[in-house]
């Protein structure tokens, strides 16, 4: 079946504002079979406070509360509006903050109800400093929250990985999200940074404890192609490493495209069954 397992909408702030029945529509011509809409859900707003990367990395990063019933009516409608056409399921793109656990637990089991499937996603990252900074969202973040680690690329990768770890293991409840977004979402500058090389040993074994789990719990890897059309990453996410790891442990594989505009829907996708194949 041809899944789009990674989508967002109209409403999402850092998108375009292009119509979701358009992608949806587009994803139809593609001949998708399903179309999985996670738009990013609420940060908590007591995260602002440990925050520390620019203001637009925390304002933009998400829907805000009040936009959630919004956001869902939306999905479900569309769902509804093209059922006979594609299977259209309703998430969440859900950010893992190691301190809000609690918070983000109690949002899932409000909303979870109304959902089909989600992601579990790192975009935040505690830095040298103990202060909280975006991985995603601009090379001067990027270097004023991590810059300490740019020279050692390895405790980098290990901060990142330590922070993937944790949020397999959180307890998000009976509606935590089925597939882990984008495993290798901290090198989305790696380019900018020169930071390429690949993960150490030690860095392989936290990985390895990651994919472990995830096959233990059943959930899914994102196969996300957006890296690949980052202009400083230059590679889909997780990499070629995680990859091979991961399907050697049979973990099911959903292609995301990480579509926030009409003409990123599928963007890639002809490149799955060579990268899994490979």
């Amino acid at each position: 079946m041809l899944v789009d397992g990674h989508t967002h909408t109209e409403l999402c702030p850092h998108g375009s504002g292009e119509a979701t029945a358009k992608m949806i529509e587009r994803a139809i011509q593609l001949g998708f079979k399903r179309y999985c809409i996670t738009e990013h859900a609420p940060l908590p707003p007591a995260f602002k406070a440990q925050y520390a990367g620019s203001p637009a990395g925390f304002t933009e990063a998400s829907l805000r509360l009040d936009q959630v019933d919004e956001y869902l009516e939306l999905a479900h409608q569309l769902q509804r509006d093209y059922a006979d056409q594609i299977e259209v399921s309703v998430g969440f793109e859900v950010d893992f903050l190691p301190d809000y656990v609690d918070w983000t637990r109690a949002f899932l089991d409000e909303y979870g109800p109304q959902t089909q499937e989600s992601i579990l996603s790192v975009h935040f990252m505690v830095g040298a400093t103990g202060k909280t900074w975006p991985i995603d969202m601009s090379p001067a973040d990027f270097k004023a929250g991590f810059g300490q680690w740019l020279a050692a690329p390895q405790r980098l990768f290990q901060q990142y990985y330590q922070t993937v770890l944790a949020s397999v293991q959180a307890d998000l409840g009976n509606y935590a999200p089925q597939r882990i977004g984008h495993m290798s979402l901290v090198r989305k500058y790696q380019d900018y940074f020169g930071i390429t090389e690949p993960l150490a040993a030690s860095n392989l074994a936290l990985v390895d404890q990651i994919l472990a789990l995830i096959k233990a719990q059943n959930r899914q890897l994102d196969l996300n192609l957006a890296g690949l059309f980052k202009p400083f990453c230059n590679d889909f996410y997780p990499g070629a490493q995680i990859l091979t790891r991961a399907q050697k442990l049979d973990i099911p594989l959903v292609y995301g495209s990480d579509a926030h505009d009409i003409a990123s829907v599928g963007h890639g996708f002809h490149l799955i069954k060579k990268l899994i194949n490979g």
